[in-house]
């Protein structure tokens, strides 16, 4: 039961698009003891971002969005055309710019796509993000994230994810970049092996002491200044994990890891026959 249950029940709002975790959320929050969860059901992305006013916005806001998804041209329209794109993450990216209050604070569990993407609406969301905000740290968690679990499927993947922690304070002027490798005696987390609070003790004891950490060839810890992330195309893929030795997989896990990557080759090849379709579009 919260200490104060009054202001957890105004305090946690929510939303969420799929029926299963929507009753997901609302049992674990009432569990939690707040009487009155404020999840609604429903789509964040169909609702357009300049429309926004000062109510509709929040302190905190914390997120993993899905990756890999691909939204339609009706959605895409409810975001300034700088800012549209078919990949989901980028446009809750957008979403959290546009609804984040002056002085909150963020963070958003996000792909490396996302981070090492350099296409058009890309820079332009990171450009947003840096002007607006203050990119406080961008750490490489693991390489692994834990997914949104639902019936039939494992509750985490090999997607390589990272989170970035930022503040709509002030422009952004430098950024940390942290490594946070896999604790010992871990490949990879499962049901059995779960990732747990302590596993980021290693990057909360060096956020009081920041010092860049050369591991090899390979930053484990490094800040960058504005310029020299805007000189490299806006690149944030600066924490990046050094390269291991093959993992022999179960067959069933070596199956799911096939399936994963054929379909996010088969999402990016789909984008890519949109675009050139639209730009034909266009010419005729």
């Amino acid at each position: 039961m919260p200490d104060d249950q009054a202001l957890w029940n105004n305090s946690v709002y929510g939303i969420e698009k799929k029926q299963f975790p929507y009753m997901l959320a609302i049992t674990n929050l009432l569990l939690h003891g707040i009487d009155n969860p404020n999840i609604d059901h429903g789509n964040s992305l169909l609702h357009d971002v300049l429309d926004y006013t000062e109510r509709d916005k929040f302190d905190k806001i914390l997120m993993n969005p899905p990756y890999g998804g691909s939204e339609k041209k009706d959605v895409m329209s409810h975001f300034p055309d700088d800012l549209a794109d078919s990949e989901t993450a980028d446009l809750f990216m957008s979403v959290i710019l546009y609804r984040l209050k002056a002085n909150g604070r963020a963070a958003v569990v996000l792909p490396d796509g996302f981070l090492f993407g350099t296409d058009n609406t890309k820079v332009n969301i990171k450009k947003k993000l840096m002007a607006e905000c203050d990119l406080v740290l961008a750490t490489g968690a693991f390489g692994l994230t834990k997914a949104a679990y639902s019936s039939g499927t494992p509750a985490y993947t090999s997607i390589t994810t990272n989170i970035l922690f930022f503040d709509r304070t002030h422009p952004t002027e430098k950024t940390w970049f942290y490594r946070l490798d896999m604790p010992e005696g871990y490949k990879h987390f499962s049901k059995t092996k779960p990732m747990r609070l302590e596993h980021f003790d290693p990057v909360k004891a060096w956020w009081d002491d920041r010092r860049e950490i050369l591991e090899g060839d390979f930053p484990k810890a490094k800040c960058y200044t504005t310029d020299e992330i805007a000189a490299g195309g806006y690149n944030l893929d600066l924490c990046g994990f050094p390269h291991e030795e093959e993992e022999i997989l179960e067959p069933m896990e070596l199956i799911q890891k096939y399936q994963e990557q054929r379909k996010s080759l088969n999402d990016d090849i789909d984008k890519i026959l949109a675009r050139i379709t639209a730009k034909l579009e266009e010419t005729e």
